[in-house]
């Protein structure tokens, strides 16, 4: 019996957050210019980022992947991204950093950012589903994830400066 109600808990809790893993995105959208502190429909910190570009300034609503969990998962089984959404992955330390596209359903615009917020390199386009490594070529202090062909349809380069700001 104990084993029966053990396999039912697992199983409900399994699909509760299979349902949380595929909530779709364009939720973020919606909502107004995000505070620190509002949440996004998977239950992640949403905070303002922005992108300065040439004179150009590009804002954007994104979620904060801070736990090794939350990063683990990522952007997986979406199926939609807003154009002014994205997520921020932030590294505690500076480090090489290294993403594939298991389980990702739609492709990505990986941009790789140093320490000092500007954009090392940019992973443009990445292939849902893809296995291979897509790296950053030296140590970050994070990376963004914003929908395939963003940023070259902002003219987002490697230098340009990327800034965001979390709640402590």
């Amino acid at each position: 019996m104990m084993v029966m109600k053990w396999c039912a808990t697992t199983i409900a809790t399994l699909a509760l957050v299979a349902c949380n893993a595929t909530a779709p995105s364009d939720a973020i959208a919606q909502r107004p210019a995000a505070d620190a502190g509002t949440l996004s429909p998977a239950g992640l910190q949403l905070v303002p980022l922005t992108i300065d570009s040439k004179g150009k300034r590009h804002t954007f609503t994104v979620e904060v992947a801070g736990t090794s969990q939350e990063q683990a998962q990522g952007l997986m089984f979406r199926t939609e991204l807003a154009p002014d959404a994205g997520m921020i992955f932030p590294f505690p330390t500076l480090k090489p950093a290294s993403f594939w596209m298991k389980n990702t359903v739609i492709p990505l615009d990986i941009i790789f950012v140093r320490a000092d917020g500007s954009i090392e390199s940019i992973a443009a386009n990445t292939t849902p589903y893809s296995l291979d490594a897509v790296s950053s070529q030296g140590p970050v202090a994070a990376v963004l994830e914003l929908a395939g062909g963003r940023a070259a349809q902002l003219g987002i380069k490697p230098g340009d400066i990327v800034k965001w700001q979390t709640r402590r």
